[in-house]
């Protein structure tokens, strides 16, 4: 499996508060961006996999709305996710 319980306290030990932090938007951001980097790729290569389209497109939008929501409540923190994760604005 691609993404496993190492994987991910990898990716909130990066972006969060701890290696245990799930919850925070800037870990949960993250992982999103590792899932969609994987499908990303998946799709590239099975172009008529529509199912996992449908399923790219939610999480870009779900990460979308959480990008929104820090915005909202702490640009500094949304500036910082940004451009560790390398995303555009």
């Amino acid at each position: 499996m691609y993404l496993d319980t190492k994987k991910k306290e990898e990716i909130f030990g990066q972006y969060g508060k701890s290696a245990t932090d799930t919850g925070s938007a800037e870990s949960q951001i993250a992982l999103f961006t590792y899932r969609i980097a994987h499908l990303t790729e998946h799709v590239k290569q099975h172009h008529k996999d529509y199912v996992t389209t449908r399923s790219l497109t939610h999480l870009v939008g779900k990460r979308r709305a959480l990008l929104n929501y820090l915005y909202d409540i702490d640009v500094n923190r949304y500036r910082a996710i940004v451009k560790a994760l390398g995303l555009r604005k």
